[in-house]
């Protein structure tokens, strides 16, 4: 749900810029005396608040194309949505093929649109299309941005300089060739739902700390200057208590909850495979269960260490019972955590644009859930890579009610506009100084 609003707002939105820049350009208005001036990004404004409705209108149309790319049944309905937006980038100019975009010469900026509708589905493939164009889509490419998260508040702009990792895990304990009932054979066969709970209890304690030894080693120390960026960052406890829908979090201090959230590994429990969920009591005792869980890890911490530490502990563990039962321990696929220079130029000038339109300055801040394709495109590219959200807190992302308001709407396009500029102008800089 999140990938497919994510993917058509950013898309349209930023194709919405493009078409604006265009728009004003062939008005007379993108002259170089002009393009770096505080008069333009007022122009770009007006001509967006003068289009709202429009644009409102585009986005609802493309957002309820029902583009999942976790659902099978709709991937047509993906591929159908990159063909919309490829449509509407050939109706404003722009060469456009499957793979490879050239570019609009006639931007303070060039762009180049790189459209992927799979992130739910783990987009498979997408690292291989990313190696193979890395000398030649992206060789030209001097900064990426994405936008697939969302603010810590529903007031104050943010922008993201780091995500966790994930892994999941799926620990099987078999035990007979079939179910058993409790009446017949309860108490005298060792039952593989008791050594399974058995197992999940023992990975983390009430703390949320993760009890396997050596998981924390890979965690960067938590400096006094690393802290110092949490004092200005914006953040209601309670109110934030109110919109997750708890009373009480593990932590009392909004340094102590961030820092959990963002700079420290988490383990969560997810569910049982085999097990009887229905309402009502069934006495079986299932023969084989699965118990699901994964960790969340942080910038430099190993995915194989932790994978083998895991396994490690759980059998050691296991052990522990002198259980006849089976015990199969099986990693998924992994995302790695991703972690940025925040003083990096396009940082710099997306600041300065937040400024701009909203009249203050952005939390910097970090995101405690995985976008795979961050750390990807930061390795496969070497480019500087930023997250810059335009949703705000309440936005449900996941949810069957995920949403973007109108205003955060409008002004992250005028705020994309001014972005554009500013970035063009601190490159032309830089430029400069490196002569």
């Amino acid at each position: 749900m999140l990938n497919r609003q994510a993917a058509s707002l950013l898309s349209e939105l930023l194709i919405m810029v493009f078409h604006i820049f265009l728009v004003m350009l062939l008005s007379g208005v993108g002259t170089s005396s002009l393009l770096n001036s505080t008069s333009l990004e007022d122009q770009l404004f007006q001509y967006i608040d003068d289009h709202q409705d429009k644009f409102v209108q585009t986005l609802k149309e493309w957002v309820a194309v029902k583009s999942d790319s976790i659902q099978p049944a709709q991937r047509s309905e993906v591929i159908g949505m990159v063909k919309i937006a490829a449509s509407r980038l050939q109706d404003l100019g722009a060469n456009v093929t499957l793979v490879n975009m050239s570019v609009q010469q006639d931007l303070p900026v060039n762009l180049k649109f790189l459209i992927e509708g799979m992130e739910e589905a783990i987009s498979i493939g997408l690292k291989e299309l990313v190696e193979r164009e890395k000398e030649q889509f992206f060789s030209n490419v001097d900064y990426i941005v994405i936008s697939d998260n969302t603010w810590l508040s529903t007031e104050k702009p943010a922008l993201t300089y780091g995500t966790r990792g994930n892994v999941g895990f799926s620990v099987e304990v078999q035990g007979g060739e079939r179910d058993l009932h409790s009446g017949a054979l309860g108490g005298i066969v060792q039952e593989p739902m008791s050594d399974l709970i058995a197992l999940l209890d023992s990975l983390v304690d009430s703390s949320g700390h993760i009890l396997i030894p050596g998981i924390y080693d890979g965690v960067d120390d938590f400096t006094e200057e690393e802290k110092k960026l949490y004092e200005p960052i914006e953040f209601d406890i309670e109110q934030y208590k109110i919109d997750v829908g708890v009373k009480k979090f593990l932590y009392d201090t909004k340094e102590e909850i961030l820092s959990h959230l963002w700079r420290f590994p988490s383990l969560s429990i997810h569910g049982i495979e085999g097990a009887f969920h229905e309402k009502g009591i069934k006495t079986v005792i299932p023969s084989r269960v699965i118990g699901k869980f994964s960790i969340r890890q942080v910038p430099h911490m190993n995915l194989s260490t932790v994978e083998c530490q895991v396994k490690q502990y759980l059998e050691k563990e296991f052990s522990k019972r002198n259980s006849p039962n089976k015990l199969t321990v099986h990693a998924e696929e992994g995302a790695s955590p991703w972690i940025t220079n925040i003083s990096d130029p396009q940082y710099k000038a997306a600041a300065k644009a937040i400024k701009r339109v909203f009249k203050k300055d952005p939390d910097m801040i970090r995101d405690g859930s995985t976008i795979p394709i961050a750390q990807m495109l930061q390795d496969i590219t070497k480019k500087s890579v930023m997250m810059f959200p335009i949703g705000a807190a309440d936005d449900g992302e996941h949810s069957q009610k995920e949403k973007i308001s109108r205003k955060n709407y409008i002004d992250g396009t005028k705020v994309f506009s001014s972005f554009l500029l500013e970035i063009s102008k601190l490159h032309k800089e830089l430029l400069r100084g490196s002569k």
